[in-house]
């Protein structure tokens, strides 16, 4: 397993983070079994969100772990917060902040979390109010570091300016088939679709600020559409070169489907959403492996992007 510095704070983490959105498919010994995998591979970085099972992911973690001080030690702990699923809206108000993490807390069986992101952008955001919640979330000890989730540069500055710690932060889909951080910088001033700047150069925005990106998502295509890999019916040509390359390494597709993301030299964590601990185990294979630069760039054509 690879380690990274996040910077601005002084931890130490696994570029694979494992993520939990789905332990409520698993029973509790079956979600033990998935996270004590993880760890035995490397993996100290757990992901969270309030609103994954209602916040039954959250239990069901706590619970199959029995968290306790020892445990809580060895592990860095990230949830988010912000969607009101059960109404659906956002709600970045001091007060559902500060009750979120209460929740998340209490769930999780812990004193503090890490990291606490802002899961989606909220349009009616009061930048000082969120100041108000992380501060005192700070002082209090209850959260270590902040960060935010799918937000463009704009949003982070506007948060930037009231807020006093520095946002280490930012989770954004990110996949083989799925690359909208990267396509208009190769297509730059080019008229066709892949030229369209989409995310406003979140990428090298969160280099040039040192923010982490942490990619979700990194098997599937579209939001929520299916995985990429094995579906030979859409992507043919990108699961010819995958398999390719794997066979070359002696590894699964999934760990180079992991390799191509952490190839990049921004560093990116990879979310592994998986609840089978085989592909976790296949997964952590690509975690410090390093694709050529020609193999990297034959991967991204094959899912049917343009290289000029």
């Amino acid at each position: 397993m690879k380690y990274i510095s996040i910077a601005n704070t002084d931890i130490e983490a696994s570029n694979l983070i494992m993520g939990n959105m789905r332990l409520t498919e698993l029973t509790v010994p079956e979600a033990e079994k998935l996270i004590r995998t993880a760890m035995e591979e490397g993996i100290n970085f757990f992901d969270h969100a309030d609103i994954y099972g209602k916040g039954r992911c959250e239990e069901i973690f706590s619970e199959a772990i029995q968290m306790n001080p020892a445990i809580r030690e060895k592990m860095i702990l990230q949830s988010k917060c912000g969607i009101v699923s059960s109404k659906g809206y956002f709600d970045f108000s001091k007060k559902h902040i500060i009750s979120s993490v209460d929740g998340i807390l209490k769930r999780l069986r812990t004193d503090y979390l890490d990291i606490l992101l802002l899961h989606r952008p909220d349009p009616l955001m009061e930048p000082e109010e969120v100041a108000e919640a992380f501060e005192e979330l700070r002082t209090s000890g209850k959260v270590k570091y902040f960060g935010v989730s799918n937000h463009n540069p704009m949003q982070i500055e506007l948060l930037q300016k009231y807020i006093k710690s520095k946002l280490v932060i930012n989770q954004l889909q990110f996949s083989i088939a799925h690359t909208p951080m990267i396509d208009s910088g190769i297509t730059l001033n080019m008229k066709n679709d892949q030229a369209i700047n989409r995310d406003s150069s979140i990428l090298e925005y969160c280099r040039l600020k040192d923010i982490t990106i942490q990619a979700w998502s990194p098997f599937q295509h579209g939001f929520f559409e299916g995985t990429f890999l094995g579906d030979w019916e859409k992507y043919p040509e990108l699961n010819k070169t995958i398999d390719k390359i794997a066979e070359k390494y002696g590894v699964t597709n999934t760990a180079i489907a992991v390799a191509w993301i952490t190839r990049h030299p921004a560093n990116i964590q990879v979310v592994l959403g998986t609840t089978n601990p085989n592909r976790m185990k296949d997964a952590c294979k690509g975690a410090e492996m390093s694709l050529t630069r020609e193999e990297w760039y034959q991967i991204y054509k094959a899912a049917g992007n343009i290289v000029p």
